[in-house]
């Protein structure tokens, strides 16, 4: 039986440019430029999550609701489905995926008993310092093309356009 390839290469919408190919003025479009370094960075972002955990598929919704609640505990989970930018029911499942995995919990608010917030458990603290580095680590990597003051001011111009 033949072994499969350990990279199956470049796959549709890559940042991979084929030769031989017009792409005309699609270089000129935001969104296509936008789609490219997307995906050019989640591929990055895949390689810094592998192997994260055995338990753990970490997507980037999955990592940045690890974020917000590293550096919010207590945030409720309309408030979390509002950052994300997703409705109640894709934050309920996002908070019970976290639970089941026994990354986070459900607590009672300290301030008001009625409300309840979530929180990080141990292990999912422990994950998301572990993920940050790598993160962080594989970020700069698919970046280095750019100084410093450049992706300051690709990032400042990235927020421009979606604040």
């Amino acid at each position: 039986m033949k072994t499969p390839p350990s990279s199956r290469g470049p796959r549709p919408g890559s940042l991979v440019r084929v030769e031989g190919i017009d792409y005309a003025d699609l270089g000129e479009h935001f969104g296509y430029a936008l789609k490219r370094a997307q995906i050019g960075s989640f591929e990055a972002f895949a390689r810094a999550t592998r192997g994260s955990s055995s338990l753990e598929e970490i997507t980037p919704p999955r990592y940045t609701a690890l974020v917000i609640l590293a550096g919010n505990p207590g945030i409720s989970q309309s408030e979390l489905g509002e950052v994300l930018g997703t409705a109640r029911s894709g934050a309920m499942m996002l908070a019970d995926w976290l639970e089941q995995r026994g990354l986070a919990e459900r607590r009672h608010k300290p301030q008001d008993g009625r409300a309840w917030g979530l929180f990080l458990t141990t292990k999912g603290e422990t994950l998301v310092r572990k993920l940050k580095r790598s993160v962080r680590a594989h970020d700069l990597k698919f970046a280095e093309r750019l100084d410093p003051a450049e992706r300051r001011e690709l990032l400042r111009l990235l927020e421009k356009l979606t604040g």
